[in-house]
């Protein structure tokens, strides 16, 4: 029987608890649905070191290979001063903490955007 392929919001649930679990910090999710065709949703969150960013990473791969999902394409490594995940509906930006102040993406993807919300 051949594997369906993983919902948009399975993703974003695996992608978003794996981030949980390495105790990332300041995470946000931004909807990007209907506003860019290159994902359905944004995933932003911090890192405490390069380490902390490298090994929040390798867990959201880790945790959606583990769920079937295809294998995620990452960017940034190995200096991991910000790192992307593309997993295709869902794109995550791990960064460390004046990386992240520095770029804004926050700003520029969540201007009048009143569906961006804050993960807990």
């Amino acid at each position: 029987m051949p594997q369906s392929e993983p919902l948009p919001s399975d993703t974003l649930k695996l992608a978003t608890h794996a981030i949980e679990e390495m105790k990332a910090e300041e995470t946000i999710i931004i909807d990007l649905q209907g506003k860019t065709s290159i994902a359905d949703h944004m995933i932003i969150t911090s890192g405490r070191s390069n380490r902390h960013v490298g090994s929040i990473a390798d867990e959201v791969v880790k945790v959606l290979k583990q769920a079937g999902h295809p294998s995620p394409r990452i960017e940034g490594v190995p200096h991991c001063d910000w790192v992307l995940v593309d997993c295709g509906d869902v794109i995550v930006h791990v960064f460390r903490p004046e990386v992240r102040t520095f770029y804004n993406l926050e700003k520029m993807w969540g201007v009048d955007r009143p569906t961006e919300l804050a993960a807990s």
